[in-house]
């Protein structure tokens, strides 16, 4: 049994606010959960967040209090914490007072309760956490990144007759679907796989829907055998692997629309790949002039 872990970075919306969009599923062994849990934790333990959520996207930003307070780096973590809540407050209260600033308001508001569980590390040290999950999943050479990345300027849902979320989503399950079965001992005996996805009661209800038109008709590629069930669906503060297929997710996407390379070369040596050593886990959506190198690694013969 193998557990496919669920999670998207950027908008499907067009145009939306990134200009690609990327659904990533990162599978495990079911008998090698444990021990990934127990790696994920101990990161999360030496940078103070055992009792946070790993949302890649909100730890990388950088938060311009920090640079305002003198000597930030040498405080210890709950002085940290402290000198950027006084700093935050005053903001807020500042913004609440200006007629017209409503909107802004509630932006920034938003902004910093999604960062608050990070405010006691430096930028320095944030970066170093990234980087450290990055490398775990890099390390596990038993995992399997399989990932959808669409380049929304060549989407055109009139010809692909789909829209950004169903594509990506039947790519995904199409290329685990396969794993399992080319992963198959030869002797009789099923090589299973469940979908674990964050919770989101939209997306639950539409993947759960192709999923259960997946099992019946099968998707473009392949007929649907070995993937057991409808996705399940999971709060993703309280399960670590769901976290990871977040951080999979945001380095493909900043790859691709910042040439960030640093989360990505770790991550995806994790993708899927033929013994001739071409990538067909993962898959950038785009023109077929792109020389990415997930374009370059897909197109390999």
């Amino acid at each position: 049994m193998h557990i496919c872990y669920i999670d998207e970075s950027g908008t499907s919306a067009i145009p939306g606010n990134t200009s690609h969009f990327v659904l990533a599923g990162l599978a495990i062994p079911i008998w090698h959960w444990q021990d990934c849990d127990g790696e994920i934790a101990a990161i999360k333990s030496r940078y103070g967040l055992s009792d946070a959520e790993i949302h890649t996207a909100w730890i990388a930003r950088r938060y311009v209090e920090q640079s305002k307070i003198k000597n930030f780096e040498s405080l210890g973590y709950s002085s940290r914490r402290s000198e950027v809540d006084r700093l935050r407050k005053a903001e807020l209260l500042k913004l609440q007072r200006q007629p017209g600033k409503i909107a802004l308001y509630k932006q920034v508001k938003k902004n910093y309760l999604k960062t608050d569980p990070y405010t006691h590390l430096t930028e320095k040290e944030r970066k170093a956490l990234l980087l450290g999950l990055a490398t775990m999943v890099g390390n596990w050479g038993f995992a399997r990144l399989f990932a959808e990345c669409v380049d929304k300027i060549h989407f055109d849902p009139i010809r692909t007759r789909t829209n950004i979320d169903e594509q990506s989503f039947e790519q995904v399950v199409s290329r685990f679907e396969k794993y399992l079965e080319l992963t198959e001992d030869g002797l009789g005996a099923k090589n299973y796989g469940i979908l674990v996805h964050d919770n989101n009661e939209t997306v639950a209800k539409k993947h759960t829907s192709l999923m259960k038109k997946f099992h019946q008709a099968g998707t473009v590629w392949t007929q649907v055998k070995n993937i057991i069930e409808t996705p399940l669906f999971v709060d993703s503060q309280l399960t670590g692997m769901v976290q990871i297929a977040d951080l999979c997710s945001f380095s493909l996407r900043r790859y691709l629309e910042n040439n960030e390379r640093e989360l990505f070369d770790e991550v995806f040596k994790r993708a899927d790949r033929v013994r001739d050593g071409t990538t067909v886990g993962v898959r950038h959506f785009t023109n077929m002039r792109c020389t990415c190198e997930i374009c370059l690694n897909h197109r390999r013969v």
